[in-house]
């Protein structure tokens, strides 16, 4: 544990220097200027039970939003205290009315896991898919709090299981229940003496299913949309928009363009107006009348594309490039054939979506634009990709009625 808390302290020595130059360095840190204060000042009237839900970064969250909000339905005289790692998830959803409490996770020290346990007093929490923080893990234990990991994924890679791991592994042995995306993950952990262990899936796909149901109206983007095939790219970066761009010079001019970058800050939003040049229209700016003429609409915000993907009939996602896909699901629920870059090798549901012929990995402009051009021009092709997604979505559906099911006892008046 000493090891332990000497990275930490360096991680949170390194992130404070940063905060200097980086900006979301800085909201790190000044999120968490006396975190521990203003939960116990939040928390100190409450007598109801507590249930603490925790999750790195916006799309943790996305992925433990069903959990969370079929906790709040059956069992709504449970507060619901929200702790986010990660600014980009903070900052978007710091308003969420489904937790009564939404807070930044003080830095995992010794004592902010004492103090911030005994202001929470959780009756259960509950980790989104991979965040281990192991001071306040030894604090749930003192207090006999139970630990529930849910849509979490393991690869044999991983820091747990190689020859360094052992105190790791132990810690991973104390939690009292792991519901894991996959069998290949159950399978890892059973063969490391981990046995605490369920199969429920992947509560992504319930999220998304649930997004696809939903009434959704945006007049600004139909106004766009009508009339047109609309490509939507979502989550994108630079080597991503080199492509996209190929394609709208090359494309006929009945193909639009929806392209949501991930990052969003008004330089990046700026430049991308500035490269896709003429017909380029920000959302912020958009009316119902500007946005017909528009070629190519800019989302300059951040939470609403998953929403959007109903407006379109392809999708490119983002990422493959760099260190891995985005989220594929949010698009493929609405049966749009997929698009992403070569690096999307870590995730299930892209090689599962390649195999079925629902997507498509890319590699250079040129074998872009000549798949492209073969889904958008074949309607069998497309008719198919279209069916694989649909059909791969409704398949994968259940995981959040698994994991309510089995922690339905942590919810019993004691």
């Amino acid at each position: 544990m000493l090891f332990y808390n000497l990275i930490i302290n360096g991680y949170i020595a390194a992130i404070k220097i940063a905060s200097h130059f980086n900006p979301k360095a800085k909201l790190w840190v000044e999120g968490r200027n006396g975190i521990i204060q203003r939960i116990q000042e939040a928390m100190k009237d409450n007598h109801q039970r507590v249930v603490w839900i925790h999750c790195a970064s916006l799309g943790e969250f996305e992925q433990g939003r069903p959990v969370i909000e079929a906790i709040r339905s059956q069992y709504p005289t449970f507060k619901i205290l929200l702790t986010f790692f990660s600014p980009s998830g903070f900052e978007v959803r710091k308003n969420y009315k489904g937790a009564d409490y939404v807070f930044y996770l003080p830095a995992d020290t010794p004592s902010n896991a004492h103090y911030f346990i005994a202001a929470a007093k959780p009756c259960v929490a509950i980790f989104i898919k991979y965040e281990f923080w192991f001071n306040f893990m030894k604090e749930l234990r003192h207090n006999q709090i139970p630990i529930v990991i849910i849509s979490a994924i393991f690869r044999q890679g991983h820091h747990f299981f190689g020859w360094y791991g052992f105190w790791f592994r132990k810690q991973l042995s104390s939690i009292d229940n792991f519901y894991v995306q996959n069998e290949s993950s159950g399978e890892i952990l059973r063969r490391n003496g981990i046995t605490q262990v369920v199969v429920s899936g992947d509560t992504r796909f319930d999220r998304v299913k649930e997004v696809s149901s939903q009434d959704f109206s945006h007049p600004v983007v139909e106004a766009f949309a009508n009339g047109f095939e609309v490509l939507i790219a979502g989550s994108t970066w630079p080597p991503d928009e080199a492509l996209i761009m190929a394609l709208m010079k090359k494309s006929p001019v009945n193909l639009r363009l929806l392209l949501a970058p991930h990052e969003v800050d008004e330089p990046r939003i700026d430049q991308l107006i500035n490269d896709f040049g003429k017909g380029a229209l920000r959302l912020s700016q958009a009316n119902t009348e500007n946005a017909r003429d528009a070629r190519i609409l800019i989302i300059d915000n951040v939470g609403m594309l998953s929403q959007l993907y109903r407006y379109g009939h392809y999708a490119y996602i983002g990422g493959g490039f760099g260190v891995g896909t985005h989220n594929i699901l949010e698009a493929a629920t609405f049966g749009l054939p997929l698009f992403f870059g070569p690096n999307h090798q870590k995730f299930r549901e892209t090689i599962d979506l390649i195999r079925l012929r629902g997507a498509f990995p890319v590699s250079t402009v040129s074998c872009f634009l000549s798949i492209f051009e073969k889904v958008a021009s074949d309607r069998f092709i497309y008719q198919q990709a279209h069916q694989a997604c649909l059909d791969y979505i409704a398949r994968n559906t259940g995981a959040t009625e698994i994991i309510m099911n089995g922690i339905k006892r942590y919810f019993q008046d004691s």
